[in-house]
């Protein structure tokens, strides 16, 4: 009996992971081949010639278009620097250095890629079209209150997600393969 058991016990433990790997690998395997600085993550060989096979089993699930790897890569955030998961009824501050490229976006849209500023003018902010710190550095306010420096007013309430694109990277790009740092996420207040 205790043998029976034990083969039942185990194989359900192997069932259960074996399934479970490779449910997380079909839905979300990016994170296998992720880039992480902070809250940020990207997933650079998604937009090679001949992907790993969780990005190609992710792109194959999802229909997402991707960038080419010399094209540019794009950095998603879910949580705020504290660890707190990204809700919209908060207001956040983004704030610090962009990594080097000729254009960047940065937008913020719910957790299935729809974006929700709520202005049809601004619906990101953009390198072209932000103040800036003396150093270059970024400084914007996410929310749905206007707050200092750059501001992106979003709608909704719930979780979000903020992405940062840079395009024509100078990042990962030939031999520049680090990141120094990305722009931190701050909550500021909450409704």
């Amino acid at each position: 009996m205790g043998l029976i058991f034990r083969l039942l016990v185990g194989l359900t433990v192997a069932l259960s992971v074996g399934f479970g790997t490779s449910y997380y690998a079909l839905s979300d395997g990016r994170l296998f081949a992720a880039v992480r600085v902070g809250v940020w993550a990207a997933w650079p060989d998604v937009g090679q010639p001949t992907p790993n096979p969780y990005n190609r089993a992710y792109l194959a699930r999802t229909g997402h278009l991707q960038l080419g790897y010399a094209e540019g890569l794009q950095f998603t955030a879910s949580t705020d620097d504290a660890g707190s998961p990204l809700d919209a009824r908060c207001q956040y501050r983004v704030v610090g250095k962009v990594p080097g490229a000729s254009f960047w976006t940065l937008v913020a849209t719910d957790l299935n890629g729809v974006n929700i500023a709520t202005s049809p003018e601004l619906p990101a902010l953009q390198s072209e079209r932000v103040a800036r710190w003396g150093d270059g550095g970024l400084d914007a306010t996410i929310g749905a209150t206007l707050g200092p420096g750059n501001w992106l007013e979003i709608g909704g309430t719930g979780p979000f997600k903020l992405a940062l694109t840079l395009y024509d990277a100078v990042v990962f790009s030939g031999a520049n393969t680090t990141i120094e740092a990305m722009p931190a996420i701050n909550k500021v207040s909450c409704q």
